[in-house]
């Protein structure tokens, strides 16, 4: 019987995309979504596999958790890894109101532990995020600190991080925390990519963005943070396995991103900066991120930021219908 992996937000940008690989590994793959962001759509690919399986639960109850993972047992045996992918990804609107970051991404952790405790499951994969480190201005290590988020949305991913670090002494044998930079690709439901095909789509003249455009970032292809993720569970044998995932060199500048994809989605389109360093209240504007742990271990990516972000670009635009 093939090992059999349990994700949460399964239907998502990232969830959909691991689904995808590990079952192109053999594995049988089920989970749980709510569907508030995931789409049907984005497991087309998925559901063609007699060893998938997902749940419409919501991840924020540990009984509906619970349920769901039963379930998925039912089908394929016992669950190996949870992947906990679930939470809320949109930084500005839980700036808005905090209740969504506490409810979807500090909740939905709690309750995913609480599960794993019912039914004894006993190794977690967490995708975490570099804004737990806060506004720091030096290159961003696994250890650096103290770690001061500016986002409810960084907060309740670090939160999220202490109480999987708390569980590991008790309830769980291993776990693995991915600190994501911006992550891009087909299937996205939100980011400044995102946004810009879709504002240009609406108003082909003219295209705005938050904050001046030198706002500096290093961004990801979805397809190559997958491997990494894959990678460091299969390499990484520690309790706790903590790694900053992302691209080599240096970052992109959003002035950059805005002027690439109206190239290919409205060429000739002006750019109207609305101004200030940031595109939002708890946006980082600028960070500089150290993957030296992952190159040790024995990952590195393949395509530069800029190179991720072109091609998301074309993606997400191809998506659209341009």
């Amino acid at each position: 019987m093939p090992e059999h992996h349990f994700i949460t937000g399964l239907a998502g940008f990232i969830g959909s995309h691991l689904a995808d690989a590990l079952l192109s590994d053999g594995y049988a793959v089920s989970g749980l979504d709510d569907f508030s962001l995931g789409r049907p759509a984005n497991l087309a690919r998925a559901a063609q596999s007699d060893g998938f399986h997902i749940e419409t639960a919501d991840a924020r109850e540990p009984s509906a958790t619970a349920r769901a993972m039963q379930s998925a047992i039912a089908r394929f045996g016992p669950i190996t890894k949870v992947w906990h992918l679930a939470a809320n990804s949109d930084i500005a609107a839980g700036v808005a109101d905090s209740t969504i970051d506490f409810g979807r991404t500090l909740q939905t952790t709690f309750s995913v532990i609480q599960a794993c405790k019912s039914l004894n499951i006993r190794k977690v994969a967490f995708a975490s995020t570099s804004a737990i480190y806060g506004e720091i201005d030096k290159v961003l290590e696994e250890d650096t600190g103290p770690l001061l988020p500016i986002s409810t949305y960084g907060a309740t991913k670090l939160a999220s991080e202490a109480l999987l670090s708390a569980a590991a002494e008790s309830v769980l044998d291993q776990i693995w925390i991915f600190r994501f930079p911006n992550v891009v690709g087909s299937r996205a439901t939100h980011g400044a990519l995102y946004d810009f095909v879709k504002r240009l789509a609406d108003q082909p003249a003219s295209l705005r963005v938050l904050g001046d455009g030198s706002q500096w970032k290093p961004y990801l292809h979805v397809s190559e943070l997958v491997d990494a993720m894959r990678f460091i569970v299969t390499n990484a044998g520690d309790k706790r396995n903590v790694f900053n995932i992302g691209p080599d060199g240096d970052g992109t500048l959003v002035k950059f991103l805005a002027e690439e994809t109206i190239a290919r989605v409205s060429p000739g389109a002006r750019i109207d900066y609305t101004g200030g360093d940031r595109g939002w209240v708890g946006d980082v504007p600028r960070f500089s991120y150290s993957t030296a742990n992952l190159a040790r271990l024995g990952w590195q990516p393949s395509l530069s930021s800029n190179a991720a972000a072109k091609r998301a670009i074309d993606e997400i635009a191809t998506e659209n219908g341009f």
